[in-house]
């Protein structure tokens, strides 16, 4: 190249996201883009001496809920810290618009129930400067973020927006508030939105217990949508379902997206209860793709998993009458009563009793762990603590107890609830290897108090192609290509993924060796004090969005040059390895 480039990335082990083998070049970019790849000899404005470093493509997270997030915060942190430089938000049929004024706190109540997101927080953090869906994406992008963030639009929220209460309490939609509803899907793709969401899980409820609107929307409701979204632009339809409907409901979902020739993504686990079940669903989807649908099935990198602890959302003795009577009690106060011996009586022998939170189990003590440090989601079964109290004489009750009060109150109990059913991740290693497959279920942003997964990209790199011990590994042009290459393809933007001329300059550094993901740990660090789960990690040299270094030495940098993504980007590429 002739004009001198704004930054070189010198003598790195490139991983281009295409998926083929790993090779030492430099990298130069200019002007936001990729510009030379292979030996650079003009110097950069910034060099980065990337020697004995691995340099792959910053990660496209299709799975995440930062809709409330990206109104308060320009930091879309925890996702920015694991090398992710695009982030899709508006799953599972949650988000904030549209939404009238009236239906502020429903949609509230809904993300905090179906995402656990505290109330306070979000009522404190959405300044609710739009209504509809284009205002809000309009208003969203006049700021600026530590990373690119994209958006698809709820069906919740559209459904209440149109239905009112009759969409709330799950009426079946009549034939013109179906031409409404896809009237505003039409606008919401001409605004930017990348795709449309629902879910029909029976777990989704608000935090007052109801269902979420969307759970029997009928076929003829989501091919209204669907239809006039794709109709206008490239729309991905993203949905989630229950393991026990998927016979019916996945038939449908694919007959809306035969009839629509709209691409579908759904995600796929190993459930307790069925445990090969999964394995159907993929057959049915490689015979839809055969016949030229486009599918994507997004796949958990390790066990979707509960942290159970005193200073989280739940805890095994929650339901317990002696625990109840402390619960509410400030955390050091509460443990004062713990550590009282006729307290500990008290609650170990009482019993869990029922409840309808789809996030509470009765505790089973053969699937529950301590996770450790560094932290081990693939642990054998035997290091259960079921296992554990047997061979030492003693009611894995106690040891849960005792768990939970050491590091002054804030010891926590992890609780794999998908894909663990085998009590090893070779399922997780089948899935991930299927054609339509691709890392997603992060849910960064989400889940503050319970489940601490945004770390999903780093794992993938860590656990897969490094650390595994209990069965086979994936390489790394394989893990880089799923969850750079691959995501971005799924969700229409083919401008980035990539390590090549022309392509968006969104880069990681990784110090491979040294990469290292810490316990998680509770931080009060949302609006009004608001407390979410938090992983810190070690290893990332630089990430880079848009030439623009975000993070360096693991700190960030205080550059915001990621935007709102307005629509698929760039031209459909001829299918390439990473897409095959």
């Amino acid at each position: 190249m002739t004009s001198t480039p704004d930054l070189v990335i010198r003598g790195g082990t490139v991983a281009d996201g295409k998926g083929g083998e790993l090779f030492e070049a430099d990298v130069a970019i200019a002007g936001g883009r990729i510009a030379e790849v292979g030996k650079v000899a003009a110097r950069g404005k910034e060099e980065i001496d990337a020697k004995g470093k691995l340099v792959a493509p910053g990660f496209v997270d299709i799975h995440t809920h930062y809709d409330g997030q990206v109104t308060w915060s320009q930091d879309i942190t925890p996702s920015s810290q694991n090398g992710v430089t695009t982030a899709i938000m508006g799953n599972c049929g949650v988000g904030f618009a549209p939404c009238r004024p009236a239906d502020h706190v429903r949609l509230i109540q809904l993300m905090e129930g179906v995402e656990d997101i505290p109330e306070p927080v979000l009522s404190a953090g959405i300044p609710w400067a739009w209504e509809s869906f284009p205002d809000y994406m309009e208003w969203l992008s006049k700021r600026s973020f530590d990373m690119d963030i994209g958006a698809q639009l709820p069906h919740a929220a559209l459904r209440v927006y149109v239905m009112g209460e009759r969409g709330a309490r799950r009426d079946p939609a009549t034939a013109e508030d179906n031409r409404a509803m896809a009237a505003l899907a039409g606008d919401a793709v001409r605004a930017g939105a990348l795709g449309f969401s629902t879910s029909r899980t029976l777990n989704h409820r608000t935090s007052t217990g109801d269902y979420t609107p969307t759970l029997k929307a009928g076929e003829d409701e989501l091919t209204a949508i669907a239809a006039a979204m794709h109709g206008v632009g490239r729309s991905v339809l993203q949905f989630v379902l229950d393991q026990s409907t998927v016979d019916e409901d996945l038939p449908m979902m694919l007959r809306v997206a035969e009839n629509t020739r709209c691409p579908i993504s759904f995600s796929v686990a190993q459930a307790d209860k069925a445990p090969r079940r999964w394995r159907q669903t993929m057959d049915t989807i490689n015979e839809a793709a055969a016949r030229g649908l486009s599918i994507t099935t997004q796949i958990a990198a390790r066990p979707v998993g509960l942290l159970l602890g005193l200073e989280l959302s739940r805890n095994p003795f929650q339901t317990h009458p002696s625990y109840r009577a402390i619960a509410n009690l400030p955390l050091a106060e509460r443990l004062t009563h713990l550590r009282r011996p006729e307290v500990r009586a008290a609650i170990l022998n009482e019993t869990a009793t029922a409840t309808d939170d789809p996030l509470f189990f009765r505790p089973n003590y053969d699937k529950m762990y301590l996770l450790g440090d560094p932290p081990d989601y693939e642990q054998p079964p035997e290091n259960a603590l079921g296992p554990q109290a047997r061979r030492q004489g003693r009611q894995p009750e106690e040891l849960a107890y005792e768990a939970m009060l050491t590091d002054e109150g804030r010891g926590m109990l992890y609780v794999p609830f998908l894909n663990y059913a085998d009590g090893n991740l070779d399922a997780v290693h089948e899935m991930l290897r299927e054609p339509s497959a691709v890392p997603g279920l992060s849910d960064g942003g989400a889940h503050c108090g319970i489940i601490c997964d945004a770390s999903f990209p780093t794992y993938l790199l860590t656990h897969w192609t490094r650390d595994r011990s209990r069965g086979e590994k994936l390489s790394i042009p394989f893990v880089v290509a799923a969850q750079s290459r691959k995501t971005a393809l799924s969700v229409g933007l083919y401008d980035r993924g990539v390590i090549a001329p022309g392509f968006k300059a969104d880069v990681n550094v990784i110090d491979y060796d040294r990469l290292h993901l810490h316990p998680p740990k509770v931080h009060y660090d949302l609006p009004v004090g608001g407390r979410r789960l938090m992983q810190q990690v070690d290893g990332y040299d630089a990430t880079i969005v848009s030439g623009v270094a975000t993070q360096r030495g693991g700190k960030a940098t205080g550059a915001r040059p990621g935007k709102l993504v307005r629509g698929a980007q760039g031209s459909k590429p001829q299918l390439d390895a990473a897409a095959s």
